[in-house]
């Protein structure tokens, strides 16, 4: 068995008749988190989202605990993990219908349910929320509720697609500090997707950087600030300071 969770080679996506997404080499070991980074359109997402299985690649091969994830059965590989994305996509209801709804799904008995949703709405820092409606929560409480949905769900794999992005800045640092720390606490498994690079830092063990579709370097970010392999890296990482 391998000692990588997910393992990513020589991948080609496309979407139409183009080619987005290039990944010669990509793995991810249990318990780290990776920062992808990246100007608008660099494939940032497709790269997610390919992972959940959501967009089937053209060429190359992804291995998820040592096995193709074609050959997982669809139900049981969805099970593995779970995505926020920059829009909180919650249903009508309360916070705590939300947050159990995926436990729900699964069979867990809704004393159980409740009692695990509620020990995330307090380590999300919005334990007072749980019996609001969703459609009166700003959007820092939003992405919160999200989080705490994903986490809820034990995945092996957590993959977050710029979970800051839609937020005002005094919402976006108080959700990095916490989200932050339970990472570092609950050593998740993390694909964190962001193009701001003090993001990536402060989340990410290692960042993956890709621009106009390609995997070009991947270290930590001064690794990559002081030997980038070229100039559109190099000038992704200043511009991005």
């Amino acid at each position: 068995m391998t000692s990588e969770l997910f393992e990513i080679r020589n991948l080609h996506v496309c979407r139409g008749k183009s080619r987005v997404l290039e990944v010669d080499e990509l793995t991810v070991s249990p318990g780290e988190v990776l920062a992808v980074v990246g100007p608008n359109g660099a494939g940032k997402s497709t790269l997610l989202l390919t992972l959940a299985r959501l967009i089937p690649p053209v060429q190359g091969k992804i291995l998820f605990q040592g096995i193709p994830i074609h050959e997982w059965d669809d139900l049981q590989y969805r099970r593995q993990m779970a995505i926020v994305f920059q829009e909180p996509l919650l249903i009508e209801g309360t916070v705590i219908e939300n947050v159990t709804l995926g436990l729900r799904f699964r069979g867990v008995s809704r004393n159980q349910a409740k009692a695990l949703a509620e020990e995330w709405l307090i380590k999300l820092n919005i334990a007072e929320l749980a019996s609001r409606q969703v459609k009166g929560l700003s959007g820092g409480e939003a992405q919160r509720v999200s989080l705490a949905r994903a986490f809820v769900l034990d995945p092996l794999l957590l993959l977050l697609d710029e979970p800051f992005s839609a937020l005002d800045p005094p919402a976006r640092l108080s959700l990095l500090n916490d989200l932050t720390g339970l990472l570092n606490q609950n050593h998740r498994t993390t694909l964190f997707v962001t193009h701001h690079l003090k993001e990536a830092e402060r989340l990410g063990d290692r960042v993956a950087v890709l621009i106009k579709g390609t995997l070009r370097q991947i270290g930590t970010v001064a690794e990559i600030q002081n030997n980038p392999i070229d100039e559109e890296v190099a000038s992704f990482i200043n511009i991005g300071e």
